[in-house]
């Protein structure tokens, strides 16, 4: 029996098992013991200070269904056709903030596109190209509250960088951060600025070095030009990282929106920059619907894995694997 202990012991399973056992007791006690009693509060009412109280699935009716306004009545035909007019969600608000979030999405291609090129642009043999992918990568690990600071200045409406700019070719600012089409459009536009030179970029930039260059040989021997080239053989090699990108940015655009919207607007003005992150924040933190909350966290995962899960099927048809 000693003898089978010490070669327990001295085995590579084991001690294979002794290096992850702390990722695993993490996992445990951070993860996987918070998704449970999670999925358990979604069927409840608690405020943190009382006991929780079942009440089933009154959370996700009272989130995600719809009444039929009072003073509808069904008689004749045209009833049943105007049926759509006196319909309305349970939860407005809930589903203003949805098309918030997906509002936010628009800047995931606009993103992708300016990463593909910053990567382009520093994929070259040039003095000093280190220095320079420095400098762009920095906005994406700078802090977001010195982010939100700089932004706040650039879009105040008084001495702001911006309307300062417009005013010299005589265009009126608006109010950035105080109307909500352009509140919106403003957290956008700094989320690229942020996101344009990061993590992205760095892999366009792994992906494009990867590329044989045998292909553009090849190409250039056949007559090809620099757009034929980079359409016919870039775009398809960068097939893989490209769809790898747009999942991550979904996914991430889903779970999102909260630091920015918080720090530079509170979510206002009127709710329109605040997200379904944000919204489970204040259900969660400040009016201490923990229920509510817990309901909208597992809706926004199922969002999240009925769209991956869409993304994977007809997506990934489109991307070439041959040359990796």
């Amino acid at each position: 029996m000693k003898k089978k202990l010490i070669s327990l012991i001295n085995s590579e399973t084991f001690i294979g098992y002794c290096f992850i056992l702390p990722n695993l007791i993490g996992f445990l006690l951070f993860i996987s013991i918070p998704v449970v009693a999670s999925l358990l509060l979604s069927f409840t009412t608690w405020d943190l200070f009382s006991p929780p109280k079942f009440v089933w699935f009154k959370n996700f009716i009272d989130v995600f269904g719809f009444h039929i306004l009072p003073d509808f009545r069904f008689s004749t035909l045209s009833d049943y056709i105007i049926f759509w007019n006196y319909l309305r969600p349970n939860d407005f608000e809930f589903w203003y903030y949805l098309y918030n979030t997906l509002f936010f999405m628009v800047g995931i291609p606009l993103g992708m596109i300016g990463s593909l090129f910053m990567a382009i642009v520093m994929n070259r043999s040039l003095r000093g190209i280190m220095f320079f992918r420095t400098i762009y990568f920095l906005p994406s690990i700078s802090s977001i509250v010195a982010v939100a600071l700089l932004w706040r200045w650039i879009y105040n409406p008084d001495y702001g960088l911006l309307n300062t700019m417009l005013a010299y070719v005589g265009i009126q600012g608006p109010a950035w951060l105080n109307h909500p089409v352009w509140a919106k459009i403003s957290l956008v536009l700094m989320g690229l600025w942020s996101g344009v030179g990061g993590y992205n970029m760095l892999l366009y930039l792994a992906a494009l070095q990867g590329i044989p260059l045998h292909l553009y040989e090849a190409a250039e021997i056949d007559g090809a030009n620099p757009w034929q080239k980079f359409v016919h053989i870039t775009i398809p090699m960068l097939s893989p990282t490209t769809f790898f990108i747009f999942i991550m940015s979904v996914i991430g655009a889903f779970q999102g929106g909260f630091q920015s919207a918080y720090l530079m607007t509170r979510g206002g003005p009127g709710g329109a920059t605040t997200t379904i992150e944000y919204y489970i924040y204040n259900n969660a933190f400040v009016w201490f619907y923990m229920g509510k909350a817990s309901a909208l966290a597992w809706f926004l995962f199922l969002i999240i894995l009925l769209v991956t899960m869409f993304n994977w099927k007809y997506g990934g048809k489109k991307v070439q694997y041959q040359y990796i």
